[in-house]
């Protein structure tokens, strides 16, 4: 008796999560693939105590940054996965930055992400200060037309803005910027 109760209260919890999984929160479908690419800007803010080849002055090197990037969303339902590579042009003390992380969130509304990401990120400096390679931790979201009320302009329009913040390595930086999501 216990053991019939027990596997009906199971799948009374169990089935709505079921249903609600082939669906994600936009109406789309909830496995697939989304490629995006994307262009954007940031500025990139360095506050380490390590010496450079400056003649040991402080390394405080920061610069602003054109991006671009590419990269892949999984959605599973509510949630996605993804991976992502990016490429920065730097101004100032950063010449060259570039990089791959993993992205995972949740998707929200008819088009919104809000999302972590983990990777690898290069970076090339100007002026004397070494190059640098390292983590790269970040966080942020994207809202789509349909998010902030344009969704009878854009129509069905794959355009997203994204707002974001990265740090490298041990919180030694910090990197805000936004950039226009393409996706397909």
């Amino acid at each position: 008796m216990h053991k019939k109760f027990i596997v009906a209260a199971l799948a009374a919890v169990a089935l709505p999560f079921a249903a609600s999984a082939q669906e994600a929160p936009d109406g789309s479908r909830a496995f697939g693939i989304e490629p995006y690419v994307g262009v954007g800007a940031g500025y990139h803010d360095f506050d380490r105590d390590r010496s450079t080849a400056l003649g040991g002055a402080p390394d405080s090197t920061d610069g602003s940054l054109i991006m671009g990037l590419a990269g892949v969303n999984v959605p599973l339902g509510a949630f996605f996965v993804g991976a992502e590579g990016n490429l920065a042009y730097g101004f100032d003390e950063i010449e060259w930055e570039y990089g791959a992380a993993g992205r995972f969130g949740l998707r929200i509304g008819e088009s919104g992400l809000f999302f972590g990401k983990v990777g690898y990120q290069w970076i090339e400096e100007e002026r004397g200060f070494k190059d640098d390679r390292g983590m790269l931790y970040g966080m942020g979201f994207e809202v789509g037309p349909q998010d902030i009320g344009l969704g009878g302009i854009t129509g069905e329009s794959g355009v997203r803005l994204r707002l974001g913040v990265d740090t490298f390595e041990n919180f030694e930086s910090i990197r805000p910027h936004a950039a226009v999501i393409l996706h397909f």
